[in-house]
């Protein structure tokens, strides 16, 4: 008669190991690692907050960096900080992500991008219905919107690029693009709507080996986060109280990190990478693991999402209750 020790033992190992085969063979885009030293890494909302923290963390590390915002005066001192942190000097160009034409002649003037880290975002929290539409407007087109003007001017020379290594896009996308919360409406849909722009254009540039990642910070201790706690609803507050908060130069080194490794998915802390897991579904995946830990794990953070949910709707009716 068999042991059925030996039989459970074999299984904990047989199951594991043939899964892990299947997704080795499987998993598409294959990993890539994406150098950065000597090569033109172009940040978008570069003069303030994580874009400045990106630039002065790819300065560090040998790229040739680009930042551009929108208001000249600060790009000046943005550069000058990165200077005094890094002994190197950065290239600044002033636009608006919202107007093609000025952003396309920066970009064409600040020449071929090998790391387009398209960074810029608003948010300006509120109930959709007492938004203003100009306001919600505002973001899409700048969060939204601003990133497909901004892959669309420098798309055609990373094609065709002399320098054939792999290459890099980069979305900053937000943790409020993974899961919806109370008085984020427009700022989430416009990050949500990042996801479908990654995870279709990466099919479209593979080709190209150009590699694209979508990095999800949560609130980050920037001058736009504490403009914003100026102005979120009270319920907002007590529905993301758990959430913690990073400094934009941790989001940096995280987000820095997962472009060079290519990763199609980058959280920057462990609620993040919690919720990465949980909202897989079918966006690409390199690393085997994490694939291995997406399997696994999901059942049990299906269960744990609904138990947030349940927490974050009785939240709600009470504050109802209360009037308000």
């Amino acid at each position: 008669m068999a042991n059925p020790n030996l039989f459970f033992l074999f299984l904990l190992l047989v199951v594991p190991l043939s899964l892990l085969l299947l997704l080795t063979l499987i998993l598409r885009p294959r990993p890539v690692k994406i150098p950065i030293k000597n090569r033109h890494v172009f940040i978008t909302g570069g003069s303030s907050g994580i874009g400045l923290a990106l630039a002065t963390q790819a300065a560090l590390q040998g790229a040739k960096v680009s930042i551009l915002a929108r208001n000249l005066n600060k790009l000046e001192e943005a550069k000058q900080s990165i200077k005094l942190s890094t002994g190197i000097d950065v290239r600044v160009f002033a636009a608006d992500v919202r107007d093609f034409d000025a952003l396309k002649k920066a970009i064409d003037e600040a020449g071929e991008i090998d790391v387009l880290v398209c960074n810029q975002g608003v948010f300006v929290p509120g109930e959709l219905e007492t938004q203003e539409l100009e306001e919600v407007k505002f973001m899409l087109d700048v969060n939204l919107v601003g990133c497909f003007h901004l892959i669309k001017a420098a798309l055609p020379a990373m094609k065709n690029r002399r320098d054939r290594r792999p290459c890099s896009i980069a979305l900053m996308s937000s943790q409020a693009g993974q899961v919806g919360i109370y008085g984020y409406t427009a700022y989430s849909a416009s990050k949500f709507g990042l996801r479908g722009l990654a995870e279709a254009l990466q099919q479209e540039v593979i080709g190209e080996n150009i590699h694209i990642s979508l990095i999800f910070p949560p609130d980050t201790e920037t001058p736009g986060f504490a403009e914003e706690n100026k102005r979120r609803p009270q319920l907002t507050n007590i529905i993301a109280a758990s959430s913690g908060t990073m400094k934009a130069n941790d989001v940096a080194k995280k987000a820095l990190q997962g472009i060079k490794s290519g990763s199609f998915i980058v959280s920057c802390n462990f609620e993040g990478f919690l919720l990465s897991v949980a909202t897989a579904g079918l966006s690409p995946q390199r690393s085997v693991m994490m694939a291995f830990i997406e399997v696994v794990a999901a059942g049990i953070l299906r269960i744990a999402g609904l138990f947030f949910q349940w927490n974050w709707y009785e939240s709600i009716a009470k504050w109802h209750a209360k009037g308000k």
